[in-house]
């Protein structure tokens, strides 16, 4: 994890890789919580004898919202902004999926600074995210993230 305390250290990582997470497994579990709470049981997710028999990739997956709202979860692993009174979500750009995850499948995010500039005292950061499967060169998902930090 690194630490970044103000505009400066945070315009250091430009262009470069910020960090990566830690592996995530993505369970059953987790997919039916996400269905629960978002009333979307379609069987590729929830009815594993189902997914096992008519679905391509044999398996349940997990909802492609359920894999991008694992990115605050993931983006504290690998970063610790200090210094702010305030941090906001401010968008997301420009994402693709590019393969379902299965279940049990174990994702992590990669983070690169794609362009960081000063608002009149508010930076807008936006982040190159992949969310990559282990064991699989097709990452889930590739896009960007959008925060705006007020700094102390």
């Amino acid at each position: 994890m690194i630490i970044i305390n103000n505009f400066e250290e945070y315009a250091a990582y430009l262009n470069k890789e910020i960090g990566v997470s830690n592996w995530h497994k993505i369970d059953q579990q987790q997919i039916d919580k996400f269905a629960a709470a978002t009333l979307d049981f379609q069987w590729i997710h929830t009815d594993q004898e189902r997914a096992k028999c008519e679905s391509p990739f044999k398996s349940t997956i997990a909802h492609g919202y359920l894999t991008l709202s694992l990115i605050p979860y993931l983006w504290k692993q690998i970063t610790d902004v200090r210094n702010i009174k305030m941090e906001i979500n401010y968008g997301i750009e420009d994402f693709k999926f590019g393969q379902p995850v299965l279940v049990n499948n174990e994702v992590q995010l990669r983070a690169k600074l794609h362009s960081i500039v000063n608002l009149r005292g508010v930076t807008k950061v936006v982040i190159g995210a992949t969310l990559n499967i282990k064991d699989q060169a097709k990452p889930a998902y590739t896009g960007n993230v959008v925060f705006l930090y007020h700094f102390i």
